[in-house]
């Protein structure tokens, strides 16, 4: 994540590059579909590159979004990364070591994403009426769209139009979190809960972060891999 962050923020969206202003420009070309990794891995399923032209979701778009983002292969990656992490530190030792340990481990951290997602994707937002996109900024300063993108944790747009605190983010991981005590068979305390609520928070926003960015970040590999063909060459 921290190489990631140092890449994006040396992204300057506001200068042009020659090859950028070699492309023909034409008014009725159709934009290229949003890609539906980041990095090839991270789920950008929700990820909407503008608000020009806002339309609500319906309740069974909502859904789709976060059945899409939880049987991801970036997501299960993710819970097998955590799971590793939590084994190592041996979090939980009722799920014991080794291979049934992890198999434990993975299926607890795995649950935390899967939940985490249908509460703050899916019920929540239909419940509250609220949108569970990602409307990507695209302008501004790299620090000014740093803050936007963190922001959209914490407000979020309404199925009505206008703006609203995020409580579909907020009460939707709050509610995995206490969903999660059921299977976590040391128990988790106060603490644990917290910590694990700010976990699945700070995941959701750094993965804000990266789909700001991931516009930028693309075009400037791109660019690098036309200069390594042409150097080849």
């Amino acid at each position: 994540m921290g190489s990631a962050l140092v890449l994006l923020v040396s992204v300057s969206p506001g200068q042009q590059n020659p090859a950028d202003e070699a492309e023909p420009a034409t008014n009725n070309s159709t934009p290229k579909p949003e890609s539906k990794h980041v990095f090839g891995i991270i789920p950008n399923f929700r990820t909407s590159p503008t608000l020009s032209t806002y339309e609500p979701l319906t309740t069974r778009e909502k859904f789709r979004i976060a059945s899409q983002d939880s049987f991801d292969r970036g997501t299960v990656a993710l819970a097998a990364a955590f799971a590793g992490q939590s084994q190592l530190s041996n979090d939980n030792r009722s799920f014991g070591q080794g291979v049934a340990g992890y198999s434990k481990y993975f299926a607890a951290s795995y649950s935390d994403f899967v939940i985490g997602n249908f509460m703050t994707e899916g019920i929540y937002p239909t419940l509250l009426h609220q949108d569970p996109r990602y409307f990507r900024g695209g302008t501004g300063s790299t620090w000014a769209r740093l803050g936007y993108s963190i922001g959209q944790s914490f407000w979020t747009h309404r199925d009505s139009g206008g703006t609203q605190f995020n409580y579909s983010e907020l009460a939707g991981n709050a509610t995995a979190v206490a969903i999660s005590t059921a299977y976590y068979k040391d128990g988790r305390t106060a603490g644990d809960a917290l910590s694990q609520f700010g976990v699945q928070v700070g995941v959701d926003t750094a993965a804000n972060i990266l789909k700001e960015f991931w516009p930028d970040i693309d075009r400037k590999f791109k660019r690098k891999r036309i200069v390594s063909a042409d150097v080849r060459r």
